[in-house]
């Protein structure tokens, strides 16, 4: 049973409605198993000994109109091993729900917030989660990305998973089916402040070129070839 000990932040943000999760953890690969992310329905991080189906299911449930609490009720009645799982959800309308299980491992814990769950377990000590969940309460300004990659920032200042660094994850979904973000970090000595280089990177070079993807609502998007 694989053991994502993590600290993760999975948010709403209340002005523009994008969902995301940003994770960081002492294993390779952190965004492939732990965030979850669909436009207009939810985010959800699943950790400890992770469980992918936490985040699966509970996206389905919140599509089906659930709310986090609903869907949250709904996992811990079907889940094994319950006790051994930690999760948090934020639905479509910043509603929250959030579960650790008593066999976590070392420092555990989770804190909800207006729109936002913190959540960890394998911690060096509580301030990183009361340093993240400050952090993102302090900067309503920015743009969720960004303001999920400062709250990871602060998680990892404060100490982190005792273990030590290897890889972190940033997911932002918008009105589209396709992520807004998608950084990871699979395998890295200092992966958070490599995550916060490569989003750097992406802002200059990618980001500017978002708005002429084509979407939904226009399918043939406004690429210039020329702008490239």
């Amino acid at each position: 049973m694989l053991e994502l000990n993590t600290f993760s932040i999975t948010a709403r943000c209340g002005k523009t409605g994008q969902l995301g999760v940003a994770v960081s953890t002492k294993l390779p690969a952190v965004g492939m198993l732990c965030p979850f992310v669909k436009a207009g329905t939810g985010a959800i991080a699943t950790q400890s000994f992770v469980n992918p189906y936490i985040g699966i299911r509970g996206l389905e449930y919140l599509s089906l109109g659930m709310t986090a609490e609903e869907a949250k009720e709904k996992i811990i009645a079907e889940e094994q091993d319950l006790e051994l799982r930690q999760f948090a959800i934020v639905d479509r309308h910043g509603n929250t729900a959030a579960f650790s299980g008593e066999r976590c491992e070392g420092y555990y814990n989770h804190f909800e917030g207006d729109g936002f769950v913190v959540a960890g377990n394998m911690l060096v000590n509580e301030k990183t989660l009361t340093d993240m969940k400050r952090t993102y309460e302090i900067h309503s300004d920015l743009e969720l990305s960004e303001r999920l990659l400062r709250v990871l920032q602060a998680g990892q200042r404060a100490g982190g998973d005792k273990r030590g660094k290897q890889s972190a994850a940033l997911k932002v979904y918008d009105t589209e089916d396709y992520p807004l973000v998608d950084l990871r970090v699979d395998e890295h000595e200092d992966p958070v402040a490599e995550l916060t280089r490569v989003y750097d990177v992406t802002r200059e070079e990618l980001f500017p070129f978002m708005p002429q993807m084509p979407t939904k609502q226009d399918p043939g998007g406004s690429f210039n070839p020329d702008e490239v």
